[in-house]
Formats: structure tokens, sequence, C-alpha cells
């Protein structure tokens, strides 16, 4: 009979003692990572905290810097052009017009009729944009920003190259100088189609 008992608590506590080991084994893996979690941080976690402060110094400057942009296109140009979307919207429109992302353009161009803003000054700023078309370096996001944000300005602004040149024939007498074309005229508005009676 004690044999039989032997083997009985031998059946029952084996599997039980099994269990006990797999689920301590389980509870020291999990207490074992969560103390290496909470203890001092590592040299990596240390620039990724003071990278968070950085990039939000870099968000505060950078809406500081759009909202100068807004402010002075807002003393700077008379009428719609110089509100704030209108100014947002229209310099997204050329930006997105010289990266030829044409649908993406005129998606914002709808929006940009709607607020009432002048589409002449879209054309106007991106005919002063393929002026600069050399000097606008590609790699470079900040130099395109820039130049846009001066063409919205300043629509009638020329390359320093190109208007270094062109004063340059006409400061010269001599007879040999060759005759410069003229500008072409800038494009007629077209006429608006009579209401249907």
């Amino acid at each position: 009979m004690r044999q039989r008992v032997r083997q009985f608590r031998n059946l029952v506590l084996r599997p039980l003692a099994a269990a006990l080991a797999v689920s301590s084994l389980i509870v020291m893996v999990g207490l074992g990572s969560a103390s290496a979690q909470s203890g001092a941080p590592a040299p990596d976690q240390g620039k990724a905290a003071a990278q968070p402060a950085d990039a939000a110094a870099k968000d505060a400057a950078q809406n500081q810097r759009r909202t100068d942009e807004f402010a002075e296109a807002a003393q700077v140009i008379n009428g719609p052009a110089g509100n704030p979307e209108c100014v947002w919207l229209g310099r997204r429109v050329v930006r997105l017009m010289w990266r030829d992302d044409l649908d993406t353009a005129f998606r914002h161009l709808d929006l940009y009729d709607r607020f009432g803003c002048p589409g002449g000054h879209i054309q106007a700023a991106f005919r002063c944009l393929t002026r600069f078309g050399g000097q606008i370096d590609p790699k470079v996001a900040e130099t395109l920003d820039s130049r846009v944000h001066a063409c919205w300005i300043n629509p009638a602004s020329q390359p320093q190259q190109a208007a270094a040149a062109a004063s340059q024939p006409a400061a010269q007498t001599n007879g040999n100088a060759q005759p410069q074309p003229a500008a072409s005229p800038s494009p007629a508005p077209s006429p608006t189609p009579a209401p249907s009676k």
C-alpha cells in the first residue's frame, strides 16, 4: 500500500513541480526585464531624451519664422494675396508646381480659389520662380522655400546675374551694341462668359 501512495504522490507532485518551476522561470524573466528597464538610463537614452527638447526648440523657431513671414507678407502685399491663408496656400501651390506635383497643386489651387485669393499672384510668383531656376539647389529644401517666399513677396524680382547683364548693355553707348528683344507682354485676362438668360 505504501508503494501505491508513493506512486500516486509522484504522479500528482511531478507535474505540479514542473508547472511551478516553469511559472517561477517566467516570473524571474519578467522581473529581470522590468529591473533592466527601470535602472539608470544608458548613454543612448540620454541622447534620446535631449532630442525631443531640441526638436521642440526647432519647432518653436520654425513657427516663429512662419509667423514673421506671414506678417511680412501682410505688410508688403496689399489685397487678399497678403492674407495668411492666401500666403500659405499660394506658396504651397507654387512649390508643388516647381516639383512637378501638378495633381496636388491643382487640389491646393481649388482651396486657394475658395478663400477668394487672386490666381494671378500665383502665376506671377511661379514666373518669378522660373527666373531663379539655376539658383535653387534641389537637395536643399530651404533654398526652394526661401525663393518661393521671396517671389511671393515680390513677383517682379529678377536674378542678380540677369539684372547685372541687363543693366550693362544699357550703359554701353557704342554703335556695335545689338538691340535687345522686348520682353513679352503678360497675357491679357480671359474674358468672362456672359450669363445665360
